[in-house]
């Protein structure tokens, strides 16, 4: 039995290594510009082999993204039922967005700039995850506006719509590995939007 456990972890680890690799292609190229022989060629492997592990381009992606997805929405929905303080649920949502863009920096890439042209049955949970992600980001918004954590005035939408744009958008010029941690990164982000850019201190008379 130990043979065929043997190739079955080598054709999963195979696979996973030729996911990352057209993730890689994906979210550099785009994935219409990217064909199935440009991902078997950075594979070292003929473009028939590839179909061994997937049945077609439009699987791959479906695979990527389905993984980054249902990681990143059980973290949500964790930290929405936690119970915490409307301020501190926020402040989770915000930090595990970033900790997705570096430990997914692809996927992310990938759903950043793909999303809205994958059409389909086989894509139809992208846009029933848009949904859920508007319900868990403004019902913590407004239950931090009820009460109390954050100021009455806004405009709740208004503030979903820069959350959600400001943050996906460091997929962009992020890159793991640089100066800044993503911790340190999620951390000024937060800092700005909680507390403002303003000192506080006024500065001193010359």
């Amino acid at each position: 039995m130990t043979p065929a456990r043997d190739e079955a972890n080598g054709k999963s680890g195979r696979r996973a290594e030729l996911l990352d690799i057209a993730a890689d292609l994906f979210a550099s190229r785009g994935v219409r510009a990217t064909t199935v022989r440009d991902i078997a060629d950075a594979a070292g492997i003929l473009s028939g082999s590839l179909y061994h592990h997937f049945d077609s381009k439009e699987s791959m992606v479906d695979e990527i993204l389905r993984a980054f997805l249902d990681d990143l929405f059980d973290r949500y929905r964790k930290i929405v039922g936690a119970g915490l303080p409307s301020r501190d649920t926020l402040a989770a949502l915000v930090t595990t967005s970033y900790e997705a863009i570096d430990r997914s920096h692809a996927a992310v890439a990938i759903y950043q700039g793909e999303a809205k042209h994958l059409e389909g049955e086989r894509f139809a949970y992208i846009a029933e995850l848009n949904i859920e992600f508007r319900d868990l980001w403004v019902g913590v918004i407004e239950r931090g506006v009820a009460d109390g954590s954050f100021r009455p005035d806004v405009d709740v939408e208004l503030v979903f719509r820069f959350l959600r744009d400001t943050v996906w958008v460091a997929v962009r010029w992020y890159r793991p590995g640089g100066s800044l941690s993503i911790e340190q990164v999620a951390q000024q982000y937060l800092s700005i939007v909680l507390d403002g850019l303003s000192n506080q201190i006024p500065p001193k008379e010359q």
